[in-house]
């Protein structure tokens, strides 16, 4: 049995996040004949973590072979599913996944998601690692209204980020 370990990220503003960042290698220093693969990483393999999975899958299936784990998976939240489908992006095959499942397992791109007010976040060893916070919006307190709302901020930041970071030229 590993032992997996936390790191701390880095604390403050998301602009002080994004310093911290490191794009997906450039298309020169990867084999064009196969996807590159990129593992996304939060502590639940919840929320942020599947919704990236399940974004990169959509908008660059030819390019990338994605897949997302957790240290303590939860299973995913019915609102996460929910807000991804409401876009047209496929729900079908995502699960709540421990990293163990990837034991043994090279990825060009380890991504973690988790957010700034957390103490820490899981570590998957190899790959270029990254890190980008996102908020859990399982945090919001409030009507269903409100709650959809902040399931909808963090699928549309993580959208965002997906397209930057992982779009045109990369």
């Amino acid at each position: 049995m590993h032992s997996w370990t936390q790191v701390a990220r880095p604390t403050g503003s998301t602009a002080e996040a994004a310093r911290y960042t490191q794009p997906p290698m450039e298309p020169s220093q990867r084999d064009r004949s196969r996807r590159s693969t990129v593992l996304f990483l939060c502590r639940h393999n919840a929320v942020r973590s599947q919704m990236a999975e399940a974004l990169l899958r959509a908008r660059f299936p030819d390019r990338y072979e994605a897949a997302s784990a957790g240290i303590a998976p939860s299973g995913i939240h019915l609102l996460a599913m929910a807000v991804l489908e409401e876009i047209g992006v496929s729900t079908l095959g995502l699960r709540s996944k421990h990293v163990e499942e990837y034991l043994g397992r090279s990825f060009d791109v380890v991504a973690t998601v988790c957010g700034q007010d957390e103490p820490s976040c899981p570590f998957f060893p190899g790959g270029r690692q990254i890190h980008r916070a996102f908020r859990d919006p399982t945090s919001v307190l409030g009507t269903d209204e409100e709650r959809l709302a902040a399931f909808r901020n963090t699928r549309n930041e993580i959208d965002s980020w997906i397209g930057d970071a992982f779009g045109v030229g990369r």
